[in-house]
Formats: structure tokens, sequence, C-alpha cells
């Protein structure tokens, strides 16, 4: 939850009277803090080594990413449209937005244009930053510390840090150049790259000591900073940097953060609503049912944000390019209204926020209004934040378009640290014919992740190719053990064994991929002649037959 504006500098809360009692330091409590806020993440990541003993990283992602990070727009939107108060004071923001964005979304990925997954990825980033920033807001102001300069640092530290993990992870950065590329953008120099990514590290470390001067400072006055909320920064920015540069899956990573990141989200969005409920008689309709104190409208909560998630889930199943594209756009459009909204509907230096979390003081809310402050303002940060970078993307694809060949090239020179940049390098110059620079790359991947089950499989096939079939079998041995559940591996190390004369391993291999699918209609065909020259012509037939249905041309 961002608990300041999306598109403005967070703003200082007037300070409150010292309470002559201990300041109690918890949103809730000890115990729940550090499950649902602070220690989060020790807690997810025994759940997901579990999880990844029986799923794919894929499979966790794509559960994750429907239900978790889609479905958790749900209460956001609950609020936006059920709380009148607030429906009344933002009413065209409310109306207009989601329009323009649904357009827009639709429109971009009906005709494929790269931008908005950048966009929806920057948006993503200070969205999840600015929901630590807004926590650590949250604790100061338990203990009364209203301070600017804490503030301050609490904003820049959060969002250097972010950006940092980001910048110096390779595998982000190998997405982020590949989105940046795939949209027409000019190539950047790695002198540049290298100068931004040092540039972050020295100024990671200044606002750092910074901060910790100033947090030591400050703990010795009257007004001093929470505790809690240092244990909040640390294990927060932590398992962000585990997310994103730590992790062996990138898939996994997001996951993990995204779990973290819902957890404290609808915990606290729960907490919020059900005291605004109580307290403002003003809120009715379905808002007051959902959110009334009732353990059964946990379960319904949980239940409509799972609903919400589906349409997510539904759309990674569909087959159908068309209405594919039309259900992601409207999962984007999603995406970029929760951003959106979390900017201005959860500020804590209003009254009413801060009451609902049990917090004192704060600004009287304040209607956008006149010409300047309402629209001309506002919309001057939309054309910065999104219509322009959008723009220029959009026209950049449209009138430069990079080929993969050379985006991929551009990649490896940017990013030269990593399996991942070789390996995408090492397929494009495969499917280019240019098999010896493949070679070459694949073994770059190689030396970076020696258990890489696609470069080993990929240089198989690569070596299959130059009819070397010592060294392809060599490279099919290696990524068995690491990709054994690949049926079309199996069967192309079947055809390799059947070329050095080895028909009875071959035999064994068709058979295991058999096992893995069924249906794979090249195995099918391949043990039709097994079956043939072992006289069982019948079954044989039977195999054809199959192969044929499955894969008729």
């Amino acid at each position: 939850m961002q608990h300041v504006t999306a598109f403005s500098r967070p703003q200082t809360v007037p300070a409150v009277p010292a309470a002559r009692s201990r300041p109690n330091l918890w949103i809730l409590n000890s115990w729940r803090d550090l499950i649902l806020y602070v220690g989060t993440p020790l807690l997810i990541l025994p759940v997901f080594a579990l999880a990844q003993s029986r799923w794919s990283p894929q499979d966790i992602y794509l559960f994750v990413a429907a239900f978790g990070a889609m479905g958790h727009h749900l209460p956001g939107m609950i609020r936006a449209y059920g709380d009148r108060a607030l429906f009344e004071r933002f009413r065209w923001r409310f109306i207009l937005a989601p329009l323009f964005l649904l357009v827009t979304c639709v429109a971009f990925y009906w005709w494929d244009l790269k931008g908005i997954i950048l966009v929806v990825f920057f948006w993503g980033v200070w969205h999840g930053m600015m929901q630590t920033y807004g926590f650590c807001r949250i604790y100061d102001a338990k203990t009364g510390s209203f301070a600017g300069l804490n503030r301050r640092l609490d904003f820049w530290l959060c969002a250097i840090w972010f950006a940092a993990a980001v910048v110096l992870s390779p595998m982000r950065m190998t997405d982020t150049l590949d989105a940046f590329y795939s949209s027409g953008g000019p190539f950047i120099q790695p002198w540049i790259l290298h100068a931004m990514q040092r540039g972050f590290v020295f100024l990671a470390l200044a606002v750092s000591i910074l901060f910790v001067a100033n947090f030591v400072w400050m703990s010795t006055r009257a007004k001093r900073p929470n505790p809690v909320k240092l244990v909040l920064l640390i294990t927060s920015i932590s398992f962000w940097w585990y997310c994103n540069n730590l992790v062996s899956n990138l898939l996994v990573g997001i996951a993990l953060f995204e779990v973290f990141h819902d957890v404290q989200y609808l915990s606290l969005v729960w907490i919020y609503n059900r005291n605004r409920v109580e307290k403002d008689q003003n809120i009715g309709g379905f808002m007051r049912f959902i959110f009334r104190r009732s353990g059964s409208l946990v379960g319904l909560y949980l239940g409509l944000i799972f609903a919400y998630g589906s349409l997510a889930y539904f759309n990674s199943q569909l087959q159908i390019e068309t209405i594919k594209r039309v259900l992601t756009g409207v999962v984007s459009a999603s995406t970029l209204l929760h951003f959106y909204y979390d900017g201005f509907i959860w500020k804590v230096r209003e009254s009413s926020t801060r009451q609902a979390l049990g917090l004192s003081g704060g600004t009287a809310e304040v209607s956008p209004h006149g010409i300047f402050h309402g629209w001309v303002l506002h919309g001057a940060k939309w054309v910065a934040a999104f219509v322009v970078p959008l723009g220029a993307l959009w026209i950049w694809q449209v009138h430069s378009s990079v080929p993969a060949l050379q985006r991929t090239a551009w990649i490896v020179q940017d990013l030269p640290v990593g399996a991942r940049q070789h390996y995408e390098y090492a397929k494009s110059l495969y499917h280019a014919g240019q098999l010896d620079a493949a070679a070459h790359e694949l073994d770059a991947t190689l030396k970076f992740d020696p258990k890489h089950a696609g470069a080993r499989y990929a240089l198989a096939l690569l070596r299959q190719d130059q009819s070397k079939f010592d060294a392809a079998a060599e490279q099919y041995e290696a990524a068995l053990p690491l990709d054994p559940r690949n049926a079309d591996l199996r069967y192309d190390y079947s055809y390799i064994l059947e070329r050095l004369g080895r028909g009875e391993e071959a035999a064994k291999q068709v058979a295991a991929a058999l096992e893995i699918n069924p249906n794979s209609p090249r195995a099918l065909y391949r043990r039709s002649f097994y079956l043939q020259a072992q006289g069982k012509s019948d079954d044989a037939i039977s195999d054809l037959r199959k192969a044929v249905e499955k894969e008729p041309t």
C-alpha cells in the first residue's frame, strides 16, 4: 500500500503533542506485526522451499501472479468505489482513469507494443518501494516522530536501495533491457550503464550512513524514530535484494516478494477498512457488509480476492490469441489502476487515514480544486510519468524496430556477467544459422551456470546439427539429470544414441519420453519402428495412428 501520492514528493505531517505514557510501537501488537509486516520473509522462505519441491518455478509464479498480484487489487477498488466520501472527492479520477487505462493497455497489447510492459514494471517498483516507505511513516507516527529529516531519509533510503537492487541485478536488467530494445529503444553504451550502477552503489552507501547517523542522533532526543521501523527497513530491503539478486530463478524471486507485499497490504487494508466502517456511519452498502467485524467475512474477503485474481489465471490458460491479448490488457489496466489509486487514497497525513490506523493528529482531507491544482498539475504528472515515456516507446517501436539478434547482442554487451543473457544471445545466433558463434555463447552460459539445463540441451542440438554426435551425446548426458522430466530432451537423445549404434539405450529413452508424455507424436512414431522390428505389427500400427492423430502434417 502506498501512503503518499504516486506523483508527488512526500509531505511532512504536522507534529502532535507527545503523549505522557509510553508510546505503543506496534500497529497491532508485537507478534502480529512480526508475522504480517516485519518478519514476514522469515515465514515465507520455508513455505516456498516446500512449494519448490513439488511445483515448478513457473507454476508457483503463475499462481502467485494471478491470485496474489491481481487479486490484491480488489480491496483498494472496493474502497475507491464503496467509500462514498472518497468517491465524491475524486469522482473524475475514479471515472476517467479506468477508461483511459483500459483503452491504452488493450491497444498496446493488441498491437504487441512492448512499451506498456516497461511502464507497468517501473510503476510496480515504485509502488513496492512506497509501500515500505508508507509503513515507515506509520511506525514513526506511532511514536510521534514527524521530523522532516526522518521522513526525507526514509524516502531516499527506500527509493535508492529498491532501485539499486534492480539496476545491479543481471536477471532484472536483462528483462528490462530486452523490453526497452524490443520497443525500439536506442543502444545504451555499456559505460553509461556501469557508471549508473556505480552511482547507485555510492548513493545507497551515502544515504545509509546519513540514515544511521540521524537515527542514532534522533534516538537521544524526545521524538526518537520507532525502532520497529529500523527492523522493517532491514527485512524489507534485504528481502527485496534477495528476491532480485540471490535467487536462482527470477520467477521465484518475483513471487516471493509479491507474497510479502500482498500479506502486508491485505492485512493493513482489512484493518483500515474495518475501522472506517465501525467509526464512519456514512459508509454503507457492500463495503459496510464485507468489512464488518466477523471471522466468516475474513474468509469471504479472501475468497473475493481469489475470485478477482482468477481472471489473470484464466488469461494465462487461454489459447485464443485475440482474446488473450484483450484480457492481458485488462489485467495490466487493473495493475496500473491499483498503483495509481494507492497513490492518493491512503495518505497517512490525512486525519481520516490516521484515525482508522489508530494514530492521532493529521490534516483535513482536501479535495482537488482550481484549474492549476486540480486538473493541470495532476495532468502534468500523468504526462511526465505515463504519456511521454509510453509515447516515446511506441514511436520507437513503430519506426525503429530492433531485430532479436541485435537486441540480444546489445544486452550481452551491456551485461557481460550472467548466464541468462548469453543463453538468449546463443538462441538468436542459432536461429540465424551462426552455429560456431552460438556454441561460443552457450559455453559462456555454462561457465556462469554449469547446471543450466537449457544451455546443455541447446548445445547438444547444435553439436547434433554439426554431425558431432559424440559431443552431442556428452551434452545430452549432462542435461538429463538437470531436466529428467523433459520428454523432448529424451527423444532427441534417443536419436543420437541410434546414430552411435546404441539402439537398446535409444529404445529406453523413447520409452521414458512416452512415460512423461504419452501423446508425443515423434516418440510414438519412433516406438512404432521398434515394435515393428520386434514383430509387433498391430502395436506398431496403433502407435503410427496415434502419431498421425496428434500431428497430422
